[in-house]
């Protein structure tokens, strides 16, 4: 690991004034994606902001009826909080479905949704990858790729995005605030936090220099059946091959995020439309521009199974 400078924010603008002025800052909260990139020096921060103290790790009431959940709040509390069990039942779910014990003790919520999207040739700095060195190539094009991204994809990364929380947030709608450095602050839709590849792998997200996220507004509930599926190569500790965050109301209409099979949590509104006409009709628009690989073209028919057993499920 190479030597960095460390602060404690004491507060919000604080922390986003510091990383906006400083070259090669990163937030710190758990750490549980950066510390570990960080001794392979995937990640190599000069200077490293710890944020734990600011205040941002509670639960509470949205004013227009949903929920406001801090940066903060670790994982573990998240998926334990009866609202969410309640009311947001996927989210929980897919909490659950998620990393380790331990590690859902330390993770947050906005390091979560920030964890870098990644494949096995990213941690590898003996081969090209364009997330870690822009211009170097894509090993995983003519690698191994069973694991990887078959739709949303470029010529230059076919990295899939490990969350499951953020699959299940983008089921719910759910709304990112945050803080720039200058002050000012806005909300983003989930949908549109996370980018696509295209030619810069290596930028994720549409966050600017120094802005902070400060918490996720979840919507006021929907209702219905909420089910999250994940489907792995082992029973724990595992990405996703292909996981389903489903809202499936009683009249058979309803919402689906897939995880596992793109650089950013995958719902089409337009695919959702054909619930009612079963999982076939819903894959093939959710679906219809995939670019998998002979390695990976197995997903296509994984995420109608998993999406057909969801639907099953949903109608008891």
């Amino acid at each position: 690991m190479r030597a960095f400078s460390y602060e404690r924010a004491s507060t919000i603008e604080a922390a986003a004034k510091a990383a906006a002025g400083t070259d090669g800052a990163k937030f710190i909260a758990g750490g549980t994606n950066l510390l570990d990139l960080m001794k392979l020096e995937v990640e190599t921060p000069t200077h490293l902001i710890d944020v734990n103290r600011l205040g941002l790790d509670r639960i509470e009431p949205a004013p227009e009826g949903g929920l406001r959940v801090g940066a903060l709040v670790r994982n573990t509390d998240l998926a334990a909080d009866e609202r969410i069990r309640r009311d947001y039942a996927v989210l929980a779910r897919a909490l659950l479905a998620g990393a380790s014990g331990q590690l859902r003790n330390r993770a947050t919520t906005a390091g979560n949704l920030l964890q870098r999207t990644r494949c096995p040739y990213f941690y590898d700095t003996n081969q090209p990858c364009n997330k870690r060195q822009p211009g170097s190539g894509c090993a995983a094009l003519g690698g191994f790729s069973r694991q990887l991204a078959v739709v949303g994809v470029s010529d230059a990364c076919i990295a899939s995005h490990p969350s499951d929380m953020a699959v299940a947030m983008r089921a719910l709608d759910a709304v990112v605030e945050t803080v720039r450095p200058d002050g000012t602050t806005r909300s983003i839709p989930i949908a549109d936090l996370h980018r696509l590849p295209g030619d810069t792998p290596h930028v994720e997200h549409v966050l600017e220099r120094g802005e902070l996220i400060t918490a996720v507004v979840l919507p006021k509930p929907v209702g219905g059946k909420h089910i999250y599926r994940k489907v792995r190569d082992r029973a724990s500790y595992a990405f996703a091959l292909v996981s389903i965050a489903a809202v499936v109301l009683p009249n058979g209409t309803g919402r689906v995020a897939v995880g596992g099979v793109a650089p950013k949590p995958w719902r089409d509104e337009a695919a959702e439309r054909e619930l009612p006409n079963g999982a076939k009709a819903v894959t093939a628009k959710l679906l219809a521009n995939a670019r998998p690989t002979e390695q990976n073209a197995f997903k296509v028919a994984l995420v109608e199974r998993a999406l057909s057993a969801v639907l099953a499920e949903a109608r008891g």
